[in-house]
């Protein structure tokens, strides 16, 4: 689904078949085929300080890339990588085993027999578009599936898709 509460003339599903609480906003945007976090609030400058690259905020990502990262790819990951808008900020970045209670992806990624594949962690503190996808293709490990885990604070954890958790902030 879009991350937004428009679908300005896409025909895509949005946040709001989903979230029934009037007047919040989305603070930053997942793209259209990844999953996980969305932090949504009704106050402007919370939504600066999550969104503006200004403040970098930690976002922690679960990429299931193609392949199996060696040291040398990850500390690729970890020390910045370039790509065609310039080098990116240092990252957090370690192997992860598949989490657990993950639920099932619709649609489902491709399966490929002869090629496997792995999850990594990965915490970014800058948000450029699909900059995590760019990032793990550029060292040879094309990403999958991937799913926000954490902005901040604010985590998955203990969520099921679709479910809201209020927080006061």
């Amino acid at each position: 689904m879009l991350s937004q509460f428009t679908d300005e003339g896409s025909g895509k599903r949005t946040l709001k078949e989903f979230v029934p609480v009037p007047n919040v906003y989305p603070a930053g945007r997942l793209d259209y085929d990844s999953e996980g976090l969305v932090v949504l609030t009704d106050s402007g400058p919370l939504q600066a300080r999550i969104s503006d690259p200004k403040h970098s905020l930690a976002k922690t990502y679960w990429a299931q890339v193609e392949g199996i990262p060696d040291e040398a790819a990850l500390n690729a990951l970890a020390t910045g990588v370039e790509l065609k808008d310039g080098m990116t900020r240092m990252a957090k970045v370690r192997a992860l085993a598949e989490p657990e209670n993950l639920w099932p992806r619709d649609p489902p990624i491709r399966f490929r027999k002869s090629v496997p594949d792995s999850w990594i962690e990965l915490t970014i503190t800058e948000g450029r578009n699909r900059q995590v996808r760019r990032m793990t293709a550029a060292v040879g490990h094309p990403t999958l599936r991937l799913i926000r885990a954490q902005v901040g604070e604010w985590t998955l954890e203990g969520l099921a898709p679709g479910e809201i958790r209020f927080a006061k902030g």
